[in-house]
């Protein structure tokens, strides 16, 4: 069975003024990437988990704040490397500056047998539909198109 992935798109506004809240994975690989490289909060989850309540822990874990409201599930999407990625948008507003992350420990650098501590997290933003085409990771941009579909009124 490949990996599985579950989280939150979170945006505010309607149709053509739509943003989306995303943020860029923290760490030493990703330092430097900007462009390209920014996600949905999300992350793995097991067979026997329900998949949205693992995308609001997820969501939790990665800013530091709960989400509620009505969950709109989106088409899941598959990662270029086989993980499979369910989506829900909500409705909702954060403070990127609020934003707490979980930790995540990493041998860096490399083959150094020190470990270091990182946010999985490092920072979040909001963007409109058009600069979250250019932040996103290509393999995320459908749900960008799903969220335009179940927002049309």
């Amino acid at each position: 069975m490949p990996k599985q992935s579950a989280g939150i798109l979170l945006y505010r506004g309607i149709n053509a003024s739509l943003e989306v809240f995303l943020v860029h994975p923290g760490g030493p690989f990703y330092k430097k990437k900007d462009a390209g490289a920014w996600t949905i909060p999300k992350g793995e989850f097991t067979a026997d988990e329900d998949p949205l309540a693992a995308a609001k822990r997820e969501f939790l874990e990665e800013t530091g704040q709960s989400i509620s409201g009505e969950f709109i599930a989106l088409t899941p999407i598959k990662q270029p490397g086989g993980k499979i990625v369910y989506a829900w948008a909500v409705a909702g507003d954060i403070d990127p500056e609020e934003l707490r992350s979980n930790l995540f420990s990493l041998e860096w650098p490399p083959r150094s047998n020190k470990f270091q501590n990182f946010p999985e997290v490092d920072k979040g933003a909001w963007y409109s539909l058009d600069e979250a085409r250019i932040k996103l990771l290509a393999a995320q941009l459908p749900l960008l198109d799903y969220l335009q579909e179940a927002t049309i009124k």
